[in-house]
């Protein structure tokens, strides 16, 4: 994860913004409560094996909690930057729930004994504002998902799973207090995760373009594609209900994938400077996160060894498929050229992150070859030792090759594209160079040459 800077004086701004959102949030809050109120039926959603869920009044400790943490947060962040997207999230949570709550209604069912005592006296509190409207998605949950991602940033060391233990009460308490019925999590848990993605504190923002390349054809036929798969697994839930219901996540998955392939994005994946994924993009890709990842090892599964490219000098150039982490501590350095699928990475580590199945253009194999020199340059050679370094996609046979096939060219150790090819190919037989790459690659020759612009 990258360091935000610190800037003093945040503060003061964080105010501010809660004295604008505290508002916001109790006036549109209501509003939704009174409209649905008002309505003549209100739906209600809820699994027979809810009944028995307990209720236990101590959780209205940490069901009220987050209200403490909610204003804490803004007077907490590091920087303004950080402080914009926070409230950007916390903003878009209102929006987006608060729209739910009104274009889709539905009620809490169960009714709640009477409480006496300390614990009693905080569910009166909450009742004399709350009703038993405003649940799918949760705004509890909404809420939590941005407070969560903040405060484990923002942790030290072991305070990090005090932060996972308490946001684990938290979203608990919606249930154990009776005030949400089970459907309202998951949509809640989605919600915030689409927060996180579309304000990220250590990630490319979705909306910017890809400078480096346009979209084209084959873009849109593999979007389609995955637009395809999801209206199946959509349709599915909606017509077989109960436990097809799940089925939605891999379709919103989906989705978000064939969003990214018609728009040409692969930072639509938010992988981090680290080769990590934010949290707002794990809870959103996921089921596509482990097909990916299955894929990646199911076609590899003939060859899943790295090959060894060439020596230049005391350092060894490895091509492979993408390494779990074990197998990353084998080498000194890692190039990544895959969006979708995150590493861990401990030793030195560069990037050029494209989306699967697509030829990189010529502009994009100049930019990677640069990135993949940086690191190749900073290996250390003074101890003598052979240093390994792994360029990896995820099977390790086309996006990965083509860059080290024009880095082969860009530093003079191939004459031509189909001499660096075939440097690649006769240690690593199975590489894929389609045509519409190898034109690219031969595009990149010309422009290393001084031939084309």
């Amino acid at each position: 994860m990258q360091e935000l800077t610190r800037q003093s004086g945040t503060w003061r701004w964080g105010l501010l913004c809660l004295l604008f959102l505290a508002p916001l949030f109790f006036l549109s809050y209501g509003f939704a409560n009174q409209y649905a109120a008002g309505l003549a039926e209100v739906p209600v959603m809820v699994f027979s094996w809810e009944k028995h869920i307990p209720l236990w009044p101590w959780t209205i400790v940490p069901y009220w909690s987050i209200d403490l943490f909610y204003g804490l947060s803004l007077l907490l962040c590091w920087n303004k930057f950080e402080l914009r997207q926070h409230v950007l999230r916390l903003l878009a949570a209102q929006l987006i729930s608060i729209s739910c709550f009104l274009l889709f209604p539905l009620k809490f069912s169960f009714e709640r004994p009477e409480l006496q005592g300390f614990f009693g006296l905080w569910f009166d509190v909450l009742m004399g504002f709350d009703k038993p409207f405003n649940q799918a998605p949760s705004l509890h949950i909404v809420l939590l998902i941005i407070l969560w991602d903040f405060y484990r940033r923002h942790a030290p060391g072991r305070w990090k799973l005090v932060a996972d233990i308490w946001a684990f009460l938290i979203g608990l308490s919606v249930l154990t207090t009776w005030q949400h019925h089970f459907i309202d999590i998951p949509t809640g848990l989605l919600a915030g995760a689409l927060c996180l993605w579309l304000f990220p504190v250590t990630a490319k923002a979705p909306w910017r373009n890809n400078r480096l390349s346009r979209t084209e054809p084959k873009h849109f036929k593999l979007a389609l594609y995955y637009l395809s798969a999801a209206m199946v697994l959509a349709l599915a839930a909606y017509f077989i209900r109960s436990w097809a219901l799940w089925l939605l996540y891999p379709a919103a998955s989906l989705f978000m994938v064939s969003s990214a392939y018609a728009l040409n994005r692969p930072h639509f994946f938010q992988k981090q400077a680290n080769g990590r994924m934010t949290a707002g993009a794990w809870l959103l890709f996921a089921p596509y996160f482990c097909f990916a990842w299955l894929n990646s090892r199911f076609w590899t599964r003939r060859h899943p060894e790295d090959s060894k490219i060439i020596r230049i000098e005391s350092a060894e150039i490895y091509l492979g498929r993408i390494p779990n982490a074990s197998h990353a501590q084998n080498y000194a350095a890692l190039f990544d050229a895959c969006a979708e699928l995150p590493v861990q990475a401990d030793c030195a580590y560069r990037q050029f992150i494209s989306l699967d199945l697509m030829p990189l253009q010529a502009a994009q194999l100049a930019e990677a070859a640069l990135q993949f020199q940086q690191l190749f340059g900073s290996l250390d050679n003074s101890s003598g030792q052979a240093q390994k370094l792994l360029i990896f996609c995820a099977l390790g046979y086309s996006r990965s090759s083509a860059i080290l096939a024009a880095w082969l060219m860009q530093q003079g150790h191939a004459e031509s594209a189909a001499h660096a090819v075939s440097l690649v190919q006769s240690a690593r037989p199975w590489v894929v160079i389609r045509a519409p790459q190898m034109q690219q690659l031969e595009s990149y020759q010309r422009q290393l040459k001084g031939l084309a612009p």
